[in-house]
């Protein structure tokens, strides 16, 4: 890492999706110095073998992985068609030990398809089924989300990296956070007995990444929390968490049409500034669209450190997490 430049750093952070089944598009992306890629639907072949060979043609570094994410959650969120384990509406009704066997059952369907981390933990917690969440949750209380959120984690231990999401909790946060910042009404105080009980069990079971939500807690902070110095400060020093922090895809920010979140540089220093060490972008076919591409990206991050905007030990300390990350799954696990 000492030798490498704060460009360079900068690019390390970042994990993009390429649309295709194609690898050529997502090994130029990797071939820029990226830390890796995250796979949508659009990105799924026919079969387990297929998309492992398309994963396999992503990885060359023998001493770092190339971080592949997904979102495979379980139900009406699953990427890849062989998962042969049941989603978190019908897992939030059994006990928790069926749930760590799902996610046992999910990370080894992962794994075997050259994954490295899942984004598939849903930490949020609601009792409103009208909420565009409530399908996707483990639990309808926080205990009970808290008690399927640690088996999830420890389902998937050793065989995938583990995300929780969407921190703080999307759950008390009304809207959805795809084209809008949505606000969650409660206290600080409120946050700790409800739902931030959910992300302290993960934390509790050595969840490897924890995805911070473009979505608002005013009385906390008036920042979406990945954009928050406040609630990266609350994750780090009262809750504990030593892993990687990763934006929700930050395409989402320009999508939901407020001027203050139209400059794709400016989300990027802000989120890496507030203490996030990956940013997430699921990228169209020409990221151009939105004025995105890895090197005005790492640019922008550059620049920020080089005025001052960022602290260069913010820098160092997010790139040597996410390249810890990347050694330690070196050997297929996250351990």
């Amino acid at each position: 890492m000492a030798d490498m430049t704060d460009r360079e750093r900068a690019a390390s952070l970042l994990m993009l999706h390429a649309p295709g089944t194609d690898p050529t598009a997502m090994r130029a992306l990797v071939d820029q110095g990226i830390a890796g890629v995250i796979l949508m639907g659009d990105n799924m072949p026919g079969s387990e073998a297929e998309l492992a060979a398309l994963t396999g043609a992503l990885q060359s570094d023998p001493d770092a992985a190339t971080l592949i994410g997904i979102d495979q959650e379980g139900g009406i969120v699953s990427r890849i068609a062989w998962d042969p384990a049941p989603g978190p509406y019908e897992l939030r009704d059994q006990p928790a030990a069926a749930t760590r066997d799902a996610f046992a059952a999910r990370a080894a369907a992962l794994e075997a398809s050259g994954v490295n981390i899942n984004f598939g933990i849903v930490a949020d917690v609601t009792d409103d089924p009208a909420s565009f969440i409530y399908d996707r949750i483990l639990g309808t209380s926080p205990q009970a989300s808290a008690e399927h959120v640690a088996a999830a984690v420890e389902g998937e231990r050793g065989t995938v990296a583990s995300t929780v999401k969407h921190f703080p909790g999307h759950g008390a946060a009304p809207g959805d956070s795809h084209v809008s910042v949505p606000s969650a009404p409660l206290t600080l105080e409120q946050w700790q007995a409800g739902p931030a009980v959910p992300f302290e069990a993960a934390i509790d079971a050595d969840v490897e990444l924890v995805m911070t939500g473009h979505l608002s807690y005013p009385a906390v902070d008036a920042a979406p929390a990945s954009l928050s110095q406040e609630w990266h400060r609350i994750l780090r020093d009262e809750l504990g968490f030593e892993g990687v922090l990763v934006t929700d895809d930050m395409l989402m920010l320009q999508h939901n049409g407020l001027p203050e979140y139209a400059d794709p540089g400016e989300n990027a220093i802000r989120a890496v500034a507030a203490g996030t060490d990956l940013l997430l972008y699921v990228l169209p076919s020409d990221p151009s669209e939105f004025g995105i591409s890895v090197d005005g990206l790492a640019a922008s991050i550059a620049g920020a450190v080089a005025d001052g905007r960022i602290p260069p030990e913010r820098l160092e300390e997010a790139a040597i997490r996410v390249m810890e990350l990347r050694r330690e799954l070196v050997s297929g696990t996250g351990e």
